[in-house]
């Protein structure tokens, strides 16, 4: 799990920080997202910011073919997501495919070590091999080390090659959701 490190003002620091700026680097201007805990820094980063227009989703699909209209319109996008919402849009997938066009998600692994929601784990393994089986390019962080290199390099691929790519944020990287419940 990451643990946030401290800033020189003392303030706590969060990878999102890092993958916000790297957006912004990378000229992303259209940020579409259904809402997620392990996403919330990055999402509220994203809303903050003037040169990024966020949408949030009712469904994943959605986010796919916003980036769709992005580049067409010359923009650049990228879509966030949990490795739940991938199941949603495996028929999507074909349109950025057959255009030839990038797409970009950053997407955070449930059905991984310590899940205690046995109804993430079947589309948490399969996460994987359904976007690579729908000709995405999958990269996998594992550590925070890793992170920043690898996001790098999967828009740079996206963007220079027409790919579509995903960044998958393993549970180990981002820590197991807990249940937190109240019951009798």
């Amino acid at each position: 799990m990451v643990e946030p490190t401290l800033t020189t003002d003392g303030e706590p620091f969060h990878w999102s920080e890092d993958v916000h700026r790297l957006l912004q680097q990378h000229q992303i201007t259209l940020v579409s997202f259904v809402p997620d805990g392990g996403l919330k820094q990055l999402i509220e980063l994203c809303q903050q910011d003037p040169t990024i227009r966020t949408v949030t989703l009712t469904t994943e699909e959605e986010g796919i073919a916003l980036a769709a209209g992005a580049f067409l319109g010359g923009q650049r996008a990228a879509l966030l997501m949990q490795s739940s919402g991938v199941g949603n849009c495996i028929n999507m997938l074909s349109l950025p495919r057959i255009a030839n066009m990038p797409l970009v998600m950053l997407i955070t692994m449930r059905g991984e070590s310590g899940e205690f929601n046995p109804w993430q784990v079947p589309m948490g393994q399969a996460t994987p091999a359904v976007l690579e089986a729908s000709g995405v390019v999958v990269f996998r962080v594992q550590t925070a080390v890793d992170l920043i290199p690898t996001l790098s390099g999967a828009l740079g691929l996206a963007f220079q090659s027409n790919c579509r790519v995903a960044v998958l944020l393993s549970q180990q990287f981002l820590g197991a959701k807990q249940f937190v419940g109240g019951g009798s």
